[in-house]
């Protein structure tokens, strides 16, 4: 709705500055009988619920700068840096504040009313419009006091407040059982794996061998490979594999004398391992398939790993992306920080249980359709989430539509 437009009785068109006043009461933390006070930081308040993260116990010991607003149980803190984060809070003590907090106290208005009207997406926006600076934008309190607002009478203020504080807790509950699900189905892949690599010791017919005794690690490029200068050949540059799915999604084609030198040889089948920091722990590692002529060249951040007739590729990946043996990884990088590698001497010492080649077969089929269903129910516990959250913003923007049932349903 937009201001003049026509409202239910009682209902009237007003704006934020004529319902709530800035009370910016500077006090400092040297002196005595303010440096007790609790302190609230824009840290302390979660965004978008405006849950305070510390209590009043534990904000007394919080450190601050020197100067501070004061606030009491009456007002509602507003963070004004970095609008878009939503801290909007209901301190119920009194105490100090960031000055990045400005302390609002209603004017004839429910203070739920006012926090939750602050909260909503169109509120937020409205204060991006009007920021000021870029790396570190603010709202500007004059622009947003100037928000158009209808304003209900007060007793229907509090019945928006009742209903919608009992609607958005059941959202939250909804919220918070969808994440749960999806945390612990994101646990489910390492899971698999451990289930299907640290049985060895129980089965007599698995050996443990060195990676180096089974792969070829890092295979030069055959003398006299025949291919023309300008004929086109597959390239899998680092950002081509994909991080959670760990395969390649889009590798580049380029003449084979662009990357002739200076890349890594490899061929379909080939397994490649990202050995630098961040993407090794990211998952930046996949089977080569399909590529140009069954050959391509890859980024020199990768390892590539040539199984041999005794193991089968997806086996050595799935080994690769055990979150055990990147801890291992970690634990062997050379190089300083920002520019760590896993090193090539790792990968060779590095010993794999290795059951004969048809057991492989059989176990790799069987987690390969353990892992599908397991994403398929990744995927849909995502999409539960995404409406779970998204439920919170459809109830705010009902609950301020004047003449919304607030007390029914």
């Amino acid at each position: 709705m937009n201001p003049g437009d026509p409202l239910p009785d009682g209902w009237r068109w007003t704006t934020l500055g004529e319902c709530c006043v800035q009370e910016r009461t500077a006090i400092t933390s040297d002196r005595p009988e303010y440096a007790e006070m609790p302190y609230l930081g824009l840290e302390h308040i979660e965004g978008n619920t405006g849950r305070i993260l510390v209590s009043e116990t534990a904000a007394r010991g919080s450190e601050s700068t020197s100067n501070n607003f004061r606030f009491t149980s009456e007002h509602v803190l507003y963070g004004k840096l970095r609008p878009y984060l939503n801290k909007v809070a209901l301190p119920d003590f009194s105490g100090r504040c960031s000055t990045e907090i400005i302390p609002l106290r209603p004017v004839d208005m429910d203070r739920g009313f006012l926090a939750w009207f602050l909260r909503r997406s169109d509120t937020v926006e409205y204060a991006m419009r009007g920021k000021t600076g870029s790396r570190m934008p603010r709202a500007s309190m004059k622009e947003l006091l100037l928000l158009p607002i209808p304003l209900p009478p007060l007793a229907e203020q509090h019945r928006i407040v009742a209903a919608l504080e009992t609607r958005l807790a059941a959202a939250e509950r909804a919220r918070r059982a969808a994440l749960s699900q999806l945390n612990a189905l994101e646990a489910m892949p390492a899971a698999l794996l451990r289930k299907v690599f640290e049985r060895d010791a129980t089965i007599k017919s698995w050996r443990r061998v060195e990676i180096s005794k089974i792969c070829e690690i890092n295979p030069r490029r055959p003398r006299g490979l025949s291919i023309a200068p300008d004929e086109l050949v597959t390239f899998i540059p680092m950002n081509a594999v994909d991080d959670e799915y760990a395969v390649i999604s889009n590798p580049q084609v380029r003449p084979y004398q662009e990357v002739s030198r200076g890349y890594t040889y490899t061929e379909d089948g080939d397994v490649l391992f990202a050995k630098i920091t961040p993407c090794m722990q990211n998952g930046k590692h996949a089977i080569v398939r399909e590529t140009l002529s069954g050959i391509a060249f890859g980024s020199t951040e990768f390892h590539v790993l040539r199984p041999s007739e005794e193991v089968h590729p997806v086996w050595i990946h799935q080994f690769l992306l055990q979150p055990h043996f990147l801890k291992e990884a970690e634990r062997n990088f050379t190089g300083t920080a920002g520019q760590q590698r896993v090193p090539k001497d790792f990968l060779i010492t590095t010993k794999i249980p290795l059951p004969p080649i048809e057991e492989q077969r059989l176990i790799v089929a069987e987690l390969e359709r353990e892992m599908a269903a397991t994403e398929r129910a990744r995927t849909a516990a995502r999409e539960r989430l995404a409406l779970a959250e998204a439920l919170a913003g459809a109830i705010l923007r009902r609950a301020f539509a004047p003449g919304a049932p607030h007390d029914r349903d």
